[in-house]
């Protein structure tokens, strides 16, 4: 009889040494650089409501595709319960080689447990992840229930006309966290306008062949083609966490007769991929073409007007040239006119609105200062303005009301103090003419062996060829557009960041990151002479490389520029930190780029 009291009481104080523990386990030590395992960490106590503060590890040289995935058991055996939480990470390794996954750490009723070191064997594995064992669902299934459908709303446009391409996923599982891009679109041959989207996908109900599928909208984009011919819009991809059910792994079938109480399964990332696009772009024609076209596509209004009709000499006119309706107004020319002699004009003001709900449209002003410089009547011929107009099929031209303009002479005013004081200066200035020289003595000193006449000779000859070398370089740049936007590109940078760096402060999420984009495309369009309309990331990119800029700054601006376009997909639960590092991540890029072209 003592032996056995005195087997039960090993047996217990042996439970309760192992009452509690934290361990962690893999699938597999060995695996293939493409492949995936599961990483698991089990905590085995009595009360699991007592975890707090799980900690886990970095997983470097690993990417992490799915996790925290958490699940719980409980287990009764001779009338002694036993319960534990399992967290699990599924990962893919970076590269090859051995590494080492370090520990992770929990709490328990005030101690901290920590779980022992794993290491992974990483070798050369299939050209493409295997399939996860644990799953019921392959990717091919997956690809039948979730995709991205890339549609236009028209496929022949003429040149410079608006197609629309949308982007929708459609989908019958489970999305469990938020997705992110994997690659954007290229919108080659392309101007592109970013139309207005919901922050949040909201998703409505769609039939497609017979099944019934949830439908969001991801995406939409004003594409105005920039030359002709077969166009291709490449696919927009992205990564998707997907919630699928495990498979059961127990023979035993007593856990086929209940089932698992609690819901076994995992998450899968799927990486989605829409349809490639092709647009058949026609020339505009040549026939009719008005000699006052310059490029605009779509249905505008044009009006011309002035402040006054009556001035005088030397005091400003204001002309105001409006263009509004549909089409390209970030693109659209304003049309050249003629001035009369005696007239002076300055750079436009130029101000412009747009909208892009759907069809892009708005107006666009030009503010012209005109001076006139001599008195009489004068008359500012009418302005032409066409545009192509794609519903007609033909071009259209609307032409503005001449101006009549009375100039009258401006009063001039004298200062009759200052007058008075230039006549007495001259009544002093007048003297006799000296007829005696007996008191006059030739000076010894040679005035070519004194330092004041080198000085006054020198110094003019000097500051006349600085003068001189400074009116031709500016003569240069107000002659040359592309040279003055090259000198001026680091400035016009500057005062973006700083328009940024306000938005920043305020909080405008959606205002912040369209400026500092904005700050970096104009920065390379200005300084690589790139045409806004042809302006992509990879041709900005094959610029740096050809003057020998390093490819880790090609690739930053890359990956920074992609994220400015892609972050309301991802916008995380700090956007006020996510944006101080992409203002600083911007302009260091941008700095870099100066100093690298200035050496």
């Amino acid at each position: 009889m003592k032996k056995y009291i005195l087997l039960f009481l090993l047996f217990f104080l042996a439970s309760l040494l192992k009452a509690q523990s934290f361990t962690a386990t893999v699938s597999e030590n060995q695996v293939g650089q493409n492949d995936r395992f599961e990483v698991t960490f089990t905590f085995e106590g009595k009360n699991l409501n007592a975890i707090k503060n799980f900690s886990a590890p970095t997983f470097k040289n690993f990417r992490v595709l799915s996790g925290p995935n958490q699940s719980t058991s409980v287990q009764i055996i001779n009338g002694v319960s036993s319960s534990s939480l399992s967290l699990s990470y599924i990962l893919q390794p970076t590269a090859q080689g051995t590494f080492t996954i370090g520990s992770s750490s929990v709490q328990y009723e005030g101690k901290t447990y920590t779980s022992q070191p794993l290491k992974i064997t990483v070798v050369k594995g299939s050209p493409k992840p295997k399939e996860d064992q644990g799953t019921t669902i392959s990717n091919e299934e997956i690809a039948k229930n979730l995709f991205i459908r890339a549609t236009l709303d028209k496929n022949k446009v003429y040149l410079g006309e608006q197609v629309t391409v949308t982007y929708k996923l459609y989908t019958r599982l489970n999305i469990a966290a938020q997705m992110s891009v994997n690659k954007l679109p290229q919108y080659q041959g392309f101007w592109a306008e970013e139309l207005e989207t919901p922050q949040n996908i909201s998703f409505a109900t769609e039939v497609v062949d017979g099944k019934q599928y949830r439908v969001g909208l991801l995406k939409r984009a004003a594409l105005f083609p920039t030359q002709a011919g077969k166009l291709e819009v490449t696919p927009f991809e992205l990564a998707i966490p997907v919630q699928v059910e495990k498979k059961k792994k127990s023979n035993n079938m007593w856990d086929d007769f209940w089932g698992d109480p609690f819901g076994q399964a995992e998450i899968v990332e799927y990486n989605a991929k829409s349809n490639t696009l092709n647009v058949n772009v026609m020339p505009l024609p040549e026939k009719n073409k008005p000699a006052s076209f310059k490029g605009a596509v779509g249905k505008f209004d044009f009006s011309a007007s002035i402040d006054k009709s009556v001035t005088k000499t030397n005091e400003p006119i204001n002309l105001k040239l409006k263009i509004s309706g549909t089409g390209n107004i970030t693109l659209l020319e304003f049309p050249t006119f003629e001035l009369p002699n005696g007239f002076e004009k300055y750079e436009p003001k130029i101000n412009e609105q747009i909208n892009r709900a759907s069809i892009i449209s708005g107006y666009k002003e030009a503010d012209y200062l005109l001076v006139p410089r001599i008195a009489g009547t004068r008359e500012i011929p009418s302005i032409e303005f066409s545009y192509f107009d794609p519903s007609k099929k033909s071009y259209v031209t609307v032409k503005s009301p001449s101006f009549n303009i009375k100039i009258e002479q401006g009063e001039a005013i004298y200062d009759n103090a200052a007058n008075q004081q230039i006549i007495d200066q001259l009544d002093n200035d007048i003297r006799y003419i000296k007829t005696s020289f007996s008191d006059v003595h030739k000076s010894n000193n040679i005035l070519l062996m004194k330092p004041g006449f080198w000085i006054a000779t020198i110094l003019p000859l000097i500051a006349t060829i600085a003068l001189i070398g400074w009116k031709r370089k500016q003569d240069k740049l107000l002659g040359n557009v592309q040279l003055l936007r090259y000198s001026k590109a680091e400035k016009v940078a500057r005062k973006r960041f700083k328009k940024a760096k306000k938005l920043l402060d305020q909080n405008q999420v959606e205002l912040f990151y369209s400026e500092i984009s904005e700050a970096l495309f104009g920065y390379l369009e200005d300084k690589f002479q790139i045409p806004k309309s042809e302006f992509t990331l990879e041709r900005a990119s094959n610029e740096l490389a050809s003057r020998n800029i390093s490819a880790q700054l090609i690739e930053k601006m890359k990956t920074n520029a992609e994220k400015c376009d892609y972050i309301r997909f991802a916008p995380g639960t700090n956007p006020k930190l996510a944006m101080n590092e992409m203002y600083k991540s911007l302009s260091e890029v941008v700095i870099e780029i100066e100093k690298s072209i200035t050496k």
